[in-house]
């Protein structure tokens, strides 16, 4: 693996991790409460998001080994352009439905590269 398509899934491994620190402990009513958790939450998504899609330009290959490589990266611009229209609880689902997978197929690829 190049170093560039390394550092990607690296900042994919560290905003998954950042998102897991974010909520752990939380439920659904503290999120739609916290408007900064929420904004953080959708931070690091936006960050996940960027990666993937500047990993895609470099290494498609590499992307595709990762699921939803594509609803990911949608789902950034979601978050970015169509920020008026977020759905929090869609968000909040993701988190405790994606995440943990997503972080177990990142970490296995960075595995891999070592």
């Amino acid at each position: 693996m190049r170093l560039e398509s390394a550092k990607y899934l690296f900042d994919v491994q560290s905003a998954a991790q950042r998102l897991g620190d974010f909520v752990a402990g939380k439920n659904w009513e503290d999120y739609e409460r916290d408007a900064m958790l929420r904004a953080a939450v959708e931070r690091q998504f936006e960050i996940i998001g960027e990666a993937r899609a500047q990993l895609g330009r470099r290494d498609a290959a590499l992307l595709a080994r990762i699921e939803d490589h594509r609803r990911i990266i949608a789902f950034r611009n979601i978050l970015i352009h169509g920020y008026a229209d977020v759905d929090d609880a869609l968000v909040w689902d993701i988190v405790q439905t994606r995440l943990p997978g997503l972080r177990a197929q990142v970490n296995a690829l960075l595995q891999g590269a070592v």
